[in-house]
């Protein structure tokens, strides 16, 4: 089958004004509360940020499309939101695309894709099915370096599109030994435990505290804002934050030195570049949710794929599909905290906290961007605020 062009939908993630100067520079010199403001009222329209290449491909392959809402705006005003994103599926299809991938905050709004899912002019994907499936290979990679250690984990934001996919694909293979299933909606959270638990011990709640019990925590929420603070965390935990935006701070290390972070959803595409912007990665890496796009486009896939939750089934077909494009890449990236490489089993939590290699994955690395991805924020919810945004569709 011959590869199709394809688009992926990114918003501003953090600073608008540092993100949308990328695409209209004269916003870089106004204050931020200008920039929200103008977010917030003016019709801005979805433009294209940047043009996707990959290594031995003469023309681009796709392009990457803003869509010009800041993520607190998206949660804030999700009809809103939804329309700016509709619209930006419309600019694709103009420009070409034939497969649609939902970036970050633009899932969330249309309810993992599902409010697209009439569309017939386009396929659209949420990108969560090889999310989920390269957060459970990190994760399987976190059990195996601590092989003695307990195999508690916890998945907050369990009942979102990803973390249901997760704690499926966690239970099918028996990989941990016993799952903390942390959400807002305790209903979904009880019916998901009751299909999962004849496989895994299995306990709920609607409490971060809860989570102390764990030895690794996996993050999959959607929030604007940091989530987890010291407190929520057990001695020596491990947390694998997937989130877009990102909703742990680099202040969480400082508090808490025996905390490890690690960012998750990220895959090595070594021939992958973007011209006209970036997405907030150094060349060669992308999330997840991107790299499903990519590889959909690859093998011109035609129709929608992933809508809501993902199935099993399509957690292992965009599995294939990576071994078949394995020549490309998209594989788990190694190990990062921040943005900053760090080898699981050798570094302690005080290398997590000072390395700085001064490339790609240094402090200036993890400036604002309009991306799919994360961003440290510095507001500290208390865990009842906190628990506002835990279970929402990404």
């Amino acid at each position: 089958m011959t590869a199709v062009p394809f688009a992926f939908l990114v918003h501003p993630r953090a600073r608008l004004s540092d993100d949308l100067a990328r695409v209209w520079p004269p916003l870089g010199r106004v204050p931020e509360r200008l920039a929200d403001r103008a977010v917030r009222r003016l019709p801005l329209p979805p433009v294209t940020m940047a043009r996707v290449h990959l290594t031995g491909a003469p023309d681009p392959v796709g392009r990457v499309v803003l869509v010009p809402l800041g993520a607190r705006h998206m949660l804030e005003s999700p009809h809103a939101a939804r329309d700016r994103v509709g619209a930006a599926v419309d600019l694709a299809v103009r420009r070409g695309a034939s497969v649609v991938g939902l970036g970050a905050l633009t899932a969330t709004v249309t309810a993992g894709g599902t409010t697209l899912a009439t569309r017939t002019d386009v396929g659209v994907t949420n990108g969560n099915a090889f999310t989920a499936a390269v957060v459970d290979d990190q994760l399987r990679s976190v059990l195996a370096a601590a092989p003695d250690r307990p195999r508690r984990v916890a998945v907050v934001g369990a009942t979102g599109s990803v973390g249901t996919t997760l704690v499926r694909l966690l239970a099918r293979d028996r990989a941990v030994e016993h799952l903390t299933l942390v959400a807002r909606a305790g209903g979904r959270l009880g019916t998901l435990a009751g299909e999962v638990c004849r496989r895994v011990p299995t306990t709920v709640s609607t409490d971060l505290r809860d989570i102390r019990t764990c030895d690794v925590v996996v993050l999959l929420t959607a929030s604007a804002d940091a989530l987890l603070r010291a407190e929520h965390l057990a001695p020596g935990v491990v947390v694998l934050d997937a989130t877009q935006p990102r909703n742990t701070s680099p202040d969480l290390l400082v508090d808490r030195p025996d905390v490890t972070v690690l960012d998750g959803g990220v895959v090595d595409v070594p021939g992958l570049r973007l011209r006209g912007g970036d997405i907030g990665l150094p060349p060669g890496r992308s999330y997840a949710c991107f790299a499903e796009t990519v590889l959909l486009g690859l093998a011109g896939h035609e129709g929608h794929f992933a809508l809501g939750v993902p199935t099993l089934e399509q957690v292992d077909h965009v599995r294939g599909l990576a071994r078949r494009f394995a020549d490309v890449g998209f594989r788990p990236a190694p190990p990062t905290t921040f943005g900053r490489p760090v080898p699981i089993a050798t570094s302690t939590p005080a290398d997590l906290r000072t390395r700085d290699t001064g490339g790609a994955g240094s402090a200036a690395s993890t400036r604002a961007a309009a991306v799919p991805g994360s961003h440290a924020q510095t507001d500290r919810p208390d865990a009842d605020a906190a628990l506002a945004a835990v279970g929402a569709v990404r």
